[in-house]
């Protein structure tokens, strides 16, 4: 089985991105959990499911172009922040990673977390884009 965990505040226009696919995003090979802005409160449904796949979805401020997907391993951002959040994703993967086949971090660039804006076409096209490949069982990135 593949797991998401959709990471992020909803409230705050891309930030929320990981929580709307969460919500939005069906297919027979995964289960989506919108895990909003406490992921670390999912850890032990994680360990109990243990999934073969794990993929983190989260906006991350990368300094790359509003849409932008970009896939890490864990072990390439230990130390360092990546998402919008605290703690860092980054720790959570590392948490996480004994009891998947497979940890993914999948980040997105945001345009915008201000409170009260609505998600961003360009974020709204990267996550269509994201639907299709994880359809296909193919992680992006």
């Amino acid at each position: 089985m593949n797991l998401l965990l959709g990471i992020g505040n909803p409230r705050h226009g891309d930030d929320g991105l990981g929580p709307l696919f969460a919500r939005a995003f069906r297919h027979p090979d995964w289960r989506c959990i919108n895990a909003a802005t406490a992921p670390e409160n999912f850890t032990s449904l994680v360990r109990r499911l243990r999934p073969g796949l794990l993929v983190l979805l989260d906006a991350a401020d990368m300094g790359l172009p509003p849409g932008t997907l970009r896939r890490l391993e864990p072990a390439e951002i230990r130390g360092r922040d990546f998402g919008t959040h605290a703690p860092s994703i980054g720790q959570l993967a590392d948490y996480l990673s004994d009891c998947a086949g497979r940890v993914v971090l999948l980040g997105i660039q945001p345009a915008t977390t201000s409170p009260g804006a609505r998600l961003s076409p360009p974020v709204r096209a990267t996550l269509q884009a994201l639907g299709r490949s994880l359809a296909r069982n193919q992680i992006p990135g």
